[in-house]
């Protein structure tokens, strides 16, 4: 079968156009604020806009067909795409030194790692900062899921992009119409997005401040106005709060707000996923709170401001922050939880692999992964003693078939077996072991801060030029899901069939 090449160049010459109108929307940014690179800003949105518009017309007469391996080239060459040419706002206004940096900081930003090479992102000009945390926000959602909402436009289905972009074992639906759930799906997002602006500059951040946090929060991000991220504010603990929420919510499946919307509460009390998120994050801030409040000094630890409240909610407000932030793979940052005790560094580094919920912006291995992986472990217990009954493997009341828990341990093992080999690559760059598995569990996980040298003060700007590449390959793969990425390159994925 040959590849129908046309559809997917035109294919990317929508995402081209998407990401032009969104460069020309930091334009108005630009003037609205006077920070003197609108003409560059309007220069990089007009000529991504335009030879978007000029792929679009030169394969408009493609066959309105698309199979699974043009879906798979469409969403993982689409984001190089959107990473590629993302990287003009931060070329033209000079706000980069090189072109791998900018490309770092781009695709970082497009799959809501969150991890920066900016030593001052204070002096940036407001537009390229919103820019920036605008990055988050389309890659939050998913750039190929935005798109799928206008897919009726090009007269074709979207169902073969949606499973590339979210392979996971959840595929809940909220409409028969893939391109009706994408539309439901970001409406949500945009509505959590204007809440949470509209929160945070009622508890006192700027507007600016307000719209880049709910940008970078919803898409599970991390990008901060701020050199300090979210410690600027430690004497505003209403803000960090509000910031807690939205994360606790972006790690959430969107599938549940909607049938929270709808009043359907009953699905969300019930849904496995769910419950072991929640006791999750509540056991994990209960232990991280305790070793703070006996054994740790937080004003110690304190990036910016020092706490104005009682021991106890500092504390409490930290562990919670801090694990939302690195479960949800959002990572913000309140304090330096490096110099919090050596227990919760290496508690930390284990949380990058936990993930928020499937149906999430966030990134990270899943939480249904996980459980299915530790009910699938107590069944080979049960099967053990009892060789001969039959044992059915259950996800929310369903039984769950073998074909599912095998791409499960598939994806762990692979994605571990990714680990060990980021942080070899790493190594190879002279960057020591903790520096070295933490900047691979975080590119994986799109986690953004890592570990010793590239801990939650520092930021990627050290890495020599090939690493950051390396570690730019990782958040890609990471972020969608291993597989759309690692299957292009295996060689029978290109025979003709």
């Amino acid at each position: 079968m040959h590849l129908n090449y046309k559809i997917i160049f035109h294919f990317f010459g929508l995402l081209l156009v998407f990401n032009g109108g969104f460069m020309l929307l930091s334009t108005i940014i630009s003037l609205a604020y006077d920070d003197g690179v609108a003409y560059e800003i309007f220069l990089s949105g007009i000529t991504v806009a335009l030879l978007g518009a000029v792929v679009m017309v030169n394969t408009r007469n493609h066959k309105k067909e698309m199979n699974k391996r043009e879906g798979y080239l469409v969403v993982a060459f689409g984001w190089l795409v959107m990473a590629f040419s993302g990287t003009l706002p931060y070329l033209l206004t000079n706000s980069m030194d090189s072109f791998t940096d900018a490309f770092f900081e781009t695709m970082s930003g497009y799959t809501t790692t969150g991890a920066s090479i900016l030593n001052d992102i204070e002096v940036l000009p407001e537009s390229v900062l919103f820019w920036r945390s605008m990055t988050h926000w389309i890659g939050g959602m998913g750039i190929i899921v935005l798109a799928i909402a206008i897919l009726p436009l090009l007269g074709i289905g979207g169902m073969q992009l949606f499973a590339a972009e979210a392979p996971g074992p959840n595929n809940d639906k909220l409409h028969p119409r893939i391109t009706d759930t994408a539309k439901r799906l970001w409406l949500i997002y945009f509505a959590y997005t204007a809440l949470e602006t509209l929160l945070l500059s009622l508890a006192g951040m700027s507007f600016f401040d307000a719209i880049n946090h709910a940008m970078s929060t919803l898409s599970t991000g991390g990008f901060s106005t701020k050199n300090a991220s979210l410690a600027y504010w430690n004497d505003a603990p209403i803000i960090q709060y509000i910031v807690i929420t939205f994360m606790f919510l972006a790690g959430t499946n969107f599938v549940l707000s909607y049938f929270a919307f709808k009043g359907r509460i009953q699905k969300i009390i019930k849904d496995e996923e769910f419950k072991l998120y929640f006791k999750f994050i509540a056991i994990f801030t209960i232990i991280v709170a305790l070793v703070i409040y006996f054994y740790a000094d937080v004003s110690q630890s304190s990036i910016n401001h020092p706490m104005v409240l009682g021991e106890s909610e500092s504390a409490f407000r930290h562990a919670l922050f801090q694990v939302l932030a690195i479960v949800t793979t959002t990572g913000f940052v309140s304090a330096d939880y490096t110099l919090w005790t050596p227990f919760l560094t290496v508690f930390f580094f284990g949380l990058m692999f936990l993930g928020g919920s499937a149906g999430s912006t966030s990134g990270g291995v899943k939480v249904v992964r996980h459980l299915i992986l530790i009910k699938n472990g107590f069944l080979e217990f049960k099967r053990a003693l009892h060789p001969n009954a039959v044992l059915p493997l259950r996800y929310n009341g369903k039984s769950i078939s073998g074909d599912i828990v095998f791409n499960i341990l598939g994806f762990f093992i692979l994605y571990m077996l990714l680990f060990i080999t980021g942080a070899l690559v790493f190594s190879m760059f002279n960057i020591d072991f903790k520096s070295s598995v933490g900047l691979s569990a975080s590119s994986l996980g799109n986690v953004g801060p890592a570990l010793g040298d590239f801990g939650p003060v520092n930021n990627y700007a050290a890495l020599p030029n090939l690493a950051k590449w390396w570690s730019s390959f990782l958040m890609l793969v990471g972020r969608l899901e291993l597989f759309t990425v690692l299957i292009i390159l295996t060689p029978f994925f290109w025979r003709k069939q």
